[in-house]
């Protein structure tokens, strides 16, 4: 993929190449030949991060409208971004560099970068093609052993479009729903890189994405084969989940077995080390699935779609399991009928982890519309939630659903300074991206064609994403 300011296609390079004792991608080393003597010891990260982030400045944002990410607002405020981290955040009288670069932000928002915890972005790229369609591995209902990285493409112009209209900074790319288990998600920086793991999240953890309901029954038993029913989808979970908790109890004893990648994913999960992350509807399935953690040991990151989840807000509060939503769709099959607007706002008013996700090519660009449309159905019902409190859907808890609350979802001195300006209030539909940073890069400007990034797939063909 190209920038088009100079600097940026050789920084792509450096991006995707290692340097001596750094992480190893694909060529730089022969793969290490088995000992008879020794067991061999599996690899838990064969495909490492390559990602380098791109050149920064220091740089200031002053008289800026705040939302920190985690509830918090400060009017008038400033921020100052440094060595790819935020350095400091506060109000007017904040002491400021005077020797870097400045941003008047008056009438403007700043937020912290959007996160999108449901996408497919790279996997069903765009043009939406069956060439391009890589993200169901559609021939058995448990393929816990692909991984989604691997149909990555990462000239998908939905990462720029994401980028320069969405502000989206980090997004998980998840497998499709039509298995029950579908593989392994992956956590990308929204940066242009050559290969995927120029663009991996350095040190995310990995997802196991997971589906009950309609999808794998139907699949399936559209084949003649199991599950064609939801008691044929819990039972082929429990007999995996069995399965998975013998290899593991091997690992732990030391005892040989031959290597699984399923099995290894699967203990990753019993192990703590992999989150899953569960396609699921309905609040009876969502608690079906409760039980079957516990049964086996393991914990639900999130209930991704979560179309039922205001029925069983107090259930999902008390496991800590977040529940990433649309703001109102429904209807298109049977277990997304019982919506409601107020969904999203009902779980946040009942304290628990409330998150606006996207599974779409087009909604990843506007979650931030998404969520003005739940902030204001919640407030029709007499809800009193703020703005800045409403931020917290597309900030700090999708950052806990994906590990990685200690390096971004906020404004906090010290985490990781992907930050989003904003030419507006955020919850406005007629409010865009003005500048993106991603770890202190300026990644995106709407004032400078220069930084508009456009992929190599879109290059030549104006009207279709290059616009220079």
């Amino acid at each position: 993929m190209r920038l088009s300011i100079a600097a940026l296609p050789l920084l792509a390079l450096a991006a995707c190449t290692s340097g001596a004792g750094g992480p190893q991608s694909a060529g730089d080393k022969p793969a290490a030949t088995a000992s008879a003597e020794k067991p061999v010891k599996f690899n838990k990260d064969p495909y490492p991060s390559t990602y380098k982030a791109y050149p920064s400045r220091l740089t200031v944002v002053k008289n800026v409208t705040i939302f920190d990410g985690e509830g918090g607002r400060i009017d008038n405020g400033s921020i100052v971004l440094s060595s790819g981290k935020v350095l400091s955040v506060g109000g007017p009288d904040m002491e400021l560099p005077t020797d870097a670069d400045v941003y008047d932000g008056t009438g403007k928002y700043l937020t912290p970068g959007v996160i999108d915890i449901h996408s497919h972005l790279g996997d069903y790229p765009s043009p939406s093609v069956e060439a391009h369609s890589d993200g169901n591995e559609a021939t058995g209902p448990i393929t816990a052993e692909v991984w989604s990285e691997h149909s990555v493409w990462p000239q998908d112009p939905g990462f720029t479009r994401a980028l320069a209209n969405g502000g989206i900074t980090t997004l998980e790319i998840l497998p499709g729903s039509a298995n029950l288990m579908g593989g392994r998600s992956v956590v990308l920086k929204n940066v242009p890189a050559r290969t995927v793991q120029g663009m991996k999240f350095p040190g995310a953890p990995y997802g196991l994405k997971m589906a009950c309901g309609e999808n794998p029954k139907r699949v399936y038993g559209s084949k003649g084969r199991m599950p064609s029913t939801r008691m044929g989808n819990m039972a082929v979970d429990r007999q995996t989940w069995a399965k998975a908790a013998a290899y593991k109890k091997k690992l732990d004893e030391g005892k040989p077995v031959d290597r699984d990648l399923a099995m290894e994913t699967l203990a990753g999960v019993l192990s703590g080390e992999i989150l899953v992350q569960n396609h699921c509807y309905r609040a009876d399935e969502m608690a079906n699935v409760i039980d079957m953690s516990h049964e086996f040991g393991y914990k639900v990151s999130a209930f991704h779609h979560a179309v039922e989840a205001y029925k069983i807000a107090d259930l999902l509060k008390k496991e800590g399991i977040c529940a990433a939503m649309w703001a109102d769709w429904w209807g298109f099959k049977m277990e997304a009928y019982d919506s409601v607007p107020e969904n999203i706002a009902l779980m946040y008013k009942e304290g628990a982890c409330t998150i606006v996700h996207s599974d779409d090519a087009n909604q990843i660009q506007r979650l931030n519309q998404e969520a003005a449309k739940a902030l204001a159905a919640g407030r029709r019902m007499g809800m009193q939630i703020s703005d800045e409190q409403a931020w917290t859907w597309l900030g700090i808890n999708p950052a806990k659903a994906i590990g990685l609350q200690d390096k971004i979802g906020s404004l906090k001195p010290g985490k990781m300074a992907d930050v989003v300006l904003w030419n507006g209030n955020p919850f406005s539909v007629y409010t865009r991206p003005e500048k993106v940073w991603i770890d202190g890069a300026l990644m995106f400007d709407a004032n400078d064609p220069k930084r508009r990034p456009v992929t190599d797939f879109e290059l030549g063909q104006p009207g279709e994403g290059d616009v220079k």
